[in-house]
């Protein structure tokens, strides 16, 4: 819970408030002093009578009514301190900005849980410890320094470190990013990164409140609110990017399936990302680049004009955009030819347009008027300009914000020129505008950004299953994996096709089931986890002689109780997946078998429960689709009907959530559709 009192506190006293602006309590005693804030400020120093010019006290004890305390002192100290704030002095927000607490050990973990429920139990918030503080419109309330201008149009950052905080601020400023808030969660003792983001969601007024969010996580502790709210907000119209960095697949490693070497907790996090509307960004160039692009209207479509005066950066632009499935089309016509008209010999307008170094603001005008009126294909314009170094370009940048005041369509001004034209760029800036220092870097980030979904809806369309079948099989088993029938049962209650198959304990029972499905089989050992390792699979099986032949063979090998027979398909093998995680739920991992999962790790994933439009969105991005739609004459996969298959797997671990891990793999697609041959699930109940 966030308190009001943090939002907008009427006074804040400063506990280790100090003359010394190099200290934590000296700079956030001067940022609140030199910021906004409008209340009564305190100071607690036993050292001093006057701190910074404000009479200080030398006990908390001294104080009057105060609603907010900001600590600057040690750990040890912050327990009795906040007793006596939260019981005495009626003060219900607390930013901690001291270390030495559960970072560094159980004393310090000790002093954390004491300081947390004593601001429990008065129904307070703490923000902190070990943090850096908060800005809000209303106060500055961290230590950093320098202090961006906060603006209600500017951006809100949430961050679970405070020097990465500062450093994306940093950053920010510089590319002239505007901020409105700030919050920094250090160890998140009781408000962490997911809780910021809910306040910001259940206070949004679309009025007032900032339509930019920012994120910076070492962790997501709580998935399912992060998704909820992220979600939320984005279909309120926030725009919104994080950063998860600490990404490990180590836990894999000891995976006994494809999907469990696969389902890395980073994969989990993408697909939170995508289904919540998060632009997913991995460092802090990238992520304020993104908040520059929110700070400019959508574009309608990917088909950009990049417009230019130097044509190296214009194709390094036009190779990112391109790749990153972006268009840069040809402009030609009536239209074109008139335009070049207007422009020095020797320039060019088939896109990227380029009017030479000599090119002139003037000409630069009729170049974003012609992409505005005259070319209909034109969805935005990159425009590159730095110094040419024949004349300064303060015009030049004066029309582009012009320009960029009455386009009907966004306009991205990419500065190259840093140090040469630093006094144009700063007067671009102070006129409110965010620029792009680095073409690729913008190019790459504008495709991610294209490419980012909107969020998952609310109630997506699920496909229907036999919740009583499903439960009847999952009550009645162990833990550990299930049996053949058990997994026949299963699918057949999640609607998903299978290769008529049967087991056989004996020779004659072999011959027998074999018989009844018809040749040609594959045959299959149960019992071992990789059947392929032991010699435990038989494909091609075409009479009862060789039936009997292949199950004494596989009966011999190590583990082995019963052999299955399945009619043997054809088709493009295809893969479906699903791993558990305690703190995500299910990821359902999908793509081409074979090598392309083996190899090539070309999957897709999405976090349970989804519906199968999100999974055909995904299969169309596959590197290998190609192969889905039937390449070289191949026939293709029933696309469709593969998605279909996919969000039946999503509602059946949902609906049976003690399923640790799931592979169907292979499957058969034809166009006919896709037919699970081969599956496996292992039972792990959770326990506590």
């Amino acid at each position: 819970m966030i308190a009001k009192e943090l939002m907008n506190p009427a006074s804040i006293v400063v506990v280790g408030g100090s003359d010394d602006p190099y200290k934590p309590g000296g700079a956030v005693l001067r940022n609140l002093k030199d910021g906004t804030f409008k209340g009564k400020i305190h100071v607690v120093n036993p050292k001093a009578d006057r701190v910074q010019g404000i009479v200080a006290c030398k006990d908390a004890r001294e104080l009057p009514a105060v609603e907010m305390a900001i600590l600057a002192i040690a750990a040890r100290y912050c327990p009795e301190v906040v007793e006596v704030l939260a019981r005495e002095k009626g003060t219900r927000a607390f930013i901690i900005l001291s270390a030495g607490f559960h970072e560094e050990g159980e004393e310090g973990a000790r002093l954390e849980r004491q300081v947390a429920e004593t601001i429990d139990s008065v129904g307070g918030t703490l923000i902190g410890p070990n943090c850096i503080g908060v800005l809000t419109s209303n106060y500055n309330g961290a230590f950093t320094s320098p202090t961006p201008r906060l603006d209600p149009t500017g951006v809100d950052l949430i961050s679970g470190s405070g020097a990465t905080a500062i450093f994306i601020m940093d950053a920010g400023m510089q590319k002239g990013i505007k901020f409105n808030s700030m919050f920094s969660v250090g160890n998140s003792a009781r408000v962490g990164v997911e809780e910021v983001l809910e306040f910001l969601d259940e206070s949004f007024d679309p009025e007032r409140s900032a339509r930019i969010k920012l994120l910076y996580m070492e962790s997501i502790d709580k998935p399912a609110k992060l998704l909820k709210h992220a979600a939320s907000l984005a279909r309120k119209g926030c725009r919104l990017a994080a950063i998860k960095s600490g990404g490990s697949a180590a836990g894999s490693r000891a995976a006994s399936s494809h999907t469990g070497a696969l389902a890395s907790p980073d994969i989990a996090v993408d697909a939170l990302f995508r289904a919540a509307g998060i632009v997913r960004c991995h460092g802090r160039d990238e992520l304020m680049t993104v908040a520059g692009i929110f700070t400019y209207p959508e574009a309608r479509g990917k088909n950009m004009a990049v417009i230019t005066h130097a044509g190296g950066p214009a194709v390094m632009l036009t190779d990112a955009l391109s790749n990153g499935g972006m268009e840069v089309p040809r402009i030609e016509g009536d239209k074109a030819a008139e335009l070049l008209a207007r422009l020095f010999p020797g320039s060019s307008t088939g896109n990227p347009v380029d009017f030479l170094a000599t090119g002139t603001a003037g000409q630069l005008g009729y170049i974003i008027d012609a992409c505005n009126d005259d070319f209909d294909g034109i969805d935005a314009m990159a425009v590159i300009f730095g110094s040419p170094g024949l004349f300064p370009v303060h015009d030049v940048y004066e029309l582009l914000d012009r320009k960029m005041s009455t386009s009907r369509k966004p306009i991205y001004p990419v500065f190259p020129s840093l140090q040469y034209v630093r006094e144009e760029i700063n007067a671009f800036v102070a006129r409110g505008r965010a620029y792009f220092p680095d073409e690729v870097l913008f190019g790459e980030a504008l495709c991610k950004v294209f490419r980012t979904p909107p969020p998952r809806p609310v109630s997506p369309g699920l496909p229907p299953v036999d919740v009583a079948a499903i439960r009847a099989v999952i009550d009645s088993s162990g833990d550990g994996y299930l049996s053949p029938g058990e997994v026949h049962r299963l699918l057949d209650a999640a609607g998903i096709a299978r290769a008529p198959e049967g087991i056989a304990n004996n020779e004659e029972e072999a011959a027998r089931v074999a018989a009844w499905i018809g040749f040609p089989l594959v045959m299959k050992v149960v019992g071992p986890v990789h059947k392929s390792d032991v010699g435990g699979v038989a494909l091609g099986v075409s009479s009862e002689e060789e039936v009997r032949r292949e199950f004494r063979r596989m009966m011999c090998i190590k583990d082995t109780r019963a052999v299955t027979l399945a009619r043997q398909l054809r088709g493009a093998e295809v893969f479906i997946g699903a791993k558990r995680d305690d703190k995500f739920g299910h990821t359902v991992l999908y793509g081409l078998g074979g090598i392309f999962i083996e190899v090539l790790k070309d999957v897709k994933a999405s976090l349970a429960p989804f519906a199968a439009d999100e999974a055909l969105a995904l299969i169309r991005e596959l590197r290998a689709y190609k192969m889905i739609q039937g390449a070289r004459g191949q026939e293709p996969v029933n696309e469709e009907h593969f998605a279909e298959t996919v969000a039946r797997v999503s509602v059946l671990v949902t609906v049976a959530p003690e399923i640790f891990e799931m592979d169907l793999n292979p499957l058969l697609g034809t166009r006919a559709g896709v037919v699970a041959v081969d599956a496996r699930v292992r039972v792990e109940r959770q326990r506590g």
